[in-house]
């Protein structure tokens, strides 16, 4: 149901901004609806009875120092307009963090289905289930083609040297909401530290690719790729490598993603080898991808825990959402010892 004044936005303050940025915009009393509380960036669906816009800004508590980057998906989402890669066209940018608090950006409203749960899928069937799949994959690869310099992301990010970056990056966010102990944690962050492999080609890396940060258009397409808060230069193999740990997990459970788990949905060996004759990667060191992928998550969901025991997210299910660590650490290792 909308809401005039949502947690975390003030429609009033959003109104003079937008009458004062983009005069005629908006033609009657604005209502929203938060659509995404917490688990990153707070999302919400802003309309004004005749045309309906997106809004994106960080998590009301626990901002870690660079996540939550609204110029970063500001400028990768308007860069990528004119590519293959399906992205919602772009309103405004503020940082002005007097008008709602927080940074935040508006964007079109696409229409379309990120879809989490097993039983969304279940009641597409199989074949269009196997259609989903390919086509987030296939989004994938000409993300990877895309020619940065070309779109003006030159700047964008560092290549050389990101993986190393990464592990020592997502070892501080771990620092920064450690508040229990997670057994093999450390063991991990070390094994993936000092089994650096070359890095790929650099090409954009979404940071974060899923199918529920995808929207699903009615012909089983990708509509727009979303939640761009931590896309960069680097090695592309990191997002496939990431998405194959949101694929395997079945102990995620809805809270997170049980897409994999739906009938028709591609094995995990089946999705990276459309990846592969795709994108044309060379995916002989994805072992060490995998592990860092799950440790990445593991840091990630350990986040939203540490925020959910503060108070400060916004929805539902975050109370279970710490139990998936562990076994996100436990699968971690295990890929590594394998290889």
């Amino acid at each position: 149901m909308d809401q005039e004044n949502p947690p975390g936005l003030d429609l009033a303050r959003l109104r003079a901004h937008l009458d004062a940025e983009r005069p005629g915009l908006v033609t009657g009393p604005l209502r929203a609806r938060l659509i995404e509380g917490g688990r990153s960036n707070l999302t919400y669906i802003v309309g004004d009875g005749e045309n309906r816009w997106v809004l994106r800004r960080p998590p009301l508590g626990h901002v870690l120092p660079t996540a939550h980057d609204m110029g970063r998906e500001h400028t990768v989402i308007s860069a990528l307009g004119p590519t293959p890669v399906p992205v919602p066209p772009t309103v405004l940018l503020c940082r002005d963090e007097s008008v709602l608090g927080a940074p935040f950006y508006v964007m079109d409203y696409i229409e379309g289905t990120p879809y989490r749960r097993r039983d969304q899928l279940e009641a597409l069937g199989r074949e269009r289930t196997r259609l989903i799949a390919e086509a987030m994959i296939d989004t994938l690869s000409e993300l990877h083609a895309v020619d940065y310099t070309s779109v003006g992301l030159a700047g964008f990010g560092r290549p050389e040297g990101y993986l190393e970056r990464q592990v020592r990056r997502w070892g501080r966010q771990l620092d920064a909401s450690r508040s229990r102990d997670i057994p093999g944690i450390d063991t991990l962050r070390e094994r993936l530290s000092a089994r650096l492999p070359t890095s790929q080609e650099p090409a954009i890396v979404h940071g974060d690719y899923r199918l529920d940060n995808l929207l699903i258009g009615a012909d089983d397409r990708v509509a727009a790729v979303l939640d761009w808060e931590m896309s960069t230069l680097g090695d592309p193999l990191t997002d496939i490598a990431l998405l194959v740990a949101y694929t395997e997990g079945e102990a995620l459970g809805d809270e997170i993603s049980s897409v994999a788990t739906a009938p028709g949905f591609p094995p995990v060996r089946d999705l990276i080898t459309r990846y592969t004759a795709t994108s044309g990667r060379d995916i002989s060191a994805m072992a060490w991808y995998l592990g860092f992928a799950f440790f990445k998550l593991a840091v990630i969901l350990e986040g939203i825990h540490f925020r959910h025991s503060q108070g400060k997210t916004v929805g539902e299910g975050f109370d279970r959402i710490g139990a998936s660590v562990a076994p996100l650490v436990a699968r971690g290792n295990a890929v590594l010892e394998e290889d």
